[in-house]
């Protein structure tokens, strides 16, 4: 198995990654926005918990990454749109598969085996 290199200024690709993504929310907002372009609101009422201030700021880190689009109509009231990155697209089998992670060992999301679903 591959190692991460020890003392590297850069530290390893997971922990790279994780810093792109990594955090409450990130993927959250990656996982809404691979059903579509999303108004802010929108991903807002898709999130309950988040606050104004967290979703901002993850999709600000998120656009600045390059993993989305934010497109800003000269509209009154303004309507912000986001939409995932051809970069953005890349991270769907890595969402997909926590998604599947998760329905199978986080106790809360586990699917119930077929026996019992009957």
């Amino acid at each position: 198995m591959e190692r991460c290199p020890p003392n590297h200024s850069l530290g390893c690709p997971v922990e790279g990654t994780l810093e792109i993504i990594g955090g409450k929310w990130k993927g959250v907002v990656l996982f809404h926005l691979m059903q579509g372009t999303r108004r802010f609101n929108e991903l807002r009422r898709s999130m309950p918990g988040v606050t104004q201030r967290m979703l901002t700021r993850q999709l600000r880190e998120l656009e600045s990454a390059g993993l989305i689009h934010r497109e800003v109509y000269a509209e009154v009231p303004p309507r912000v749109e986001y939409s995932l990155t051809a970069k953005g697209e890349t991270l769907r089998m890595i969402i997909l598969s926590l998604k599947d992670w998760g329905e199978t060992h986080v106790p809360y999301y586990a699917r119930k085996p077929e026996t019992e679903m009957a």
